[in-house]
């Protein structure tokens, strides 16, 4: 298993466990709430039961009956008395403000009809099946007892998604900074290491060319193949010695005949790899885009190993370049026979550290997404592919436009 699969591995462990948590947390929740909920039911029923005793019992004495009514208020939740017409009887619980009546000029108590039927609505929607009240003392009369639940376990029923949300944004943020933090810190010190191997490389490289002239003038060959084969592979070597040191820098883009720039690369590499691989080139030779040469030939050095690579035995490769004149963009082609990427994975082969080979980094598509996107205003995506058969891969870059590249 490679390291990227082994960090997909460790997100999915992460993410069930903080699932598991937010789910126990739910569920204890809830078990508080149902438990307050019967509570509440019975203190309701309690208050009820004694409403209705207090209007059957007879008269006695002041001091019993505030005793009474201060046991039964303190059982109290939000409530409101109904008789089988609906019309309010009593209540309890609710706003002041807005349960004070009126009286008329023939004394009898208006109330504000909007607000009971609202707060009514909402005790039904709650506890749809009403505490009875049968009042055998008053012509066998039924009052229906309507209440809602206390603030408490309102606000413990919204407690858990409040709790989880605030934990998911400090993680998020905590994510982001760290990421952010981790990023930079590893983009320092790669950017410290390329430049160093920049100037590792200086040394021998002028080595390299000293020899070469050396070996023309000892033998007198110089227009030898091998030779000149040799001057190439220096000078590739200085292209990717100057890219190392120019690695955290702002690239110069400059137009460019796109084909031109394809072809030039893909004769160098061509010789450098099986015979057996057949390379074909084709599409538009006038079209101009703004590119860094160097960095571009990254890119397509990058997309043509991983095609080499997925091609056993013989098999071509094909580099296809057209221009869209409506969108003004180039679109670059770059399709091979080999043995094709399941779809589930076109996304994941351009992350960091995915690779199907046993001595591979995984950094080869990442870096030429990044180098693409960034650096040229481009994108680059697995266009089509089919086990078996093959895949295309395609670049997109702006045509004939100039803009400023962002560095990342």
């Amino acid at each position: 298993m490679n390291q990227y699969e082994w960090k997909r591995r460790w997100k999915f462990i992460l993410l069930a466990f903080a699932v598991v948590i937010a789910g126990a947390s739910l569920w204890y929740t809830d078990y508080l709430v149902r438990n307050i909920s019967v509570a509440e039911r019975t203190r309701a029923e309690l208050w009820a039961k004694s409403t209705r005793n207090i209007i059957a019992m007879p008269d006695v004495n002041d001091e019993y009956i505030t005793f009474i009514y201060s046991m039964r208020d303190s059982l109290a939740v939000p409530a409101i008395v109904v008789d089988s017409a609906e019309n309010i009887v009593t209540w309890r619980g609710l706003d002041s403000t807005k349960t004070n009546f009126e009286l008329d000029s023939d004394t009898t108590k208006k109330y504000d009809p909007k607000y009971f039927r609202r707060e009514l609505k909402e005790m039904k929607s709650q506890h749809p099946e009403p505490i009875v009240l049968d009042l055998n003392t008053m012509g066998n009369q039924r009052w229906y007892v309507y209440y809602k639940d206390s603030m408490l376990l309102t606000q413990l029923r919204a407690f858990p998604y409040i709790q989880l949300s605030v934990i998911a944004i400090f993680l998020l943020v905590a994510y982001a900074v760290f990421s952010s933090a981790k990023r930079l810190e590893q983009d320092q010190v790669w950017v410290g290491l390329a430049k160093e191997t920049a100037h590792q490389l200086g040394t021998p490289i002028s080595s390299l060319m000293a020899w070469t002239e050396l070996l023309k003038s000892r033998f007198n060959v110089p227009d030898d193949p091998l030779i000149l084969e040799m001057e190439n592979d220096v000078k590739r070597l200085e292209v990717v010695a100057d890219r190392f040191s120019k690695i955290g820098s702002k690239p110069i883009l400059h137009n460019h005949v796109v084909y031109d720039v394809v072809e030039e690369f893909v004769n160098y590499f061509r010789v450098r790899v099986s015979d057996k691989i057949e390379f074909i080139l084709k599409g538009d030779k006038q079209v101009e885009a703004l590119i860094n040469v160097p960095l571009f030939d990254w890119v397509i050095e990058n997309i043509l190993k991983n095609a080499v690579n997925a091609i056993e035995g013989a098999g071509s490769i094909k580099v296809e370049i057209r221009e869209n004149l409506v969108k003004e963009q180039v679109f670059i082609d770059i399709s091979d026979t080999g043995g094709g990427i399941p779809r589930l994975k076109f996304e994941a082969v351009f992350q960091p550290g995915y690779t199907t080979r046993k001595r591979g980094w995984g950094l080869g598509l990442s870096l030429t997404k990044r180098i693409v996107e960034n650096y040229h205003q481009g994108s680059v995506f697995v266009k089509e592919s089919e086990i078996g058969k093959g895949t295309t891969f395609r670049i997109v870059l702006k045509s004939n436009m100039t803009y400023e590249p962002t560095t990342s």
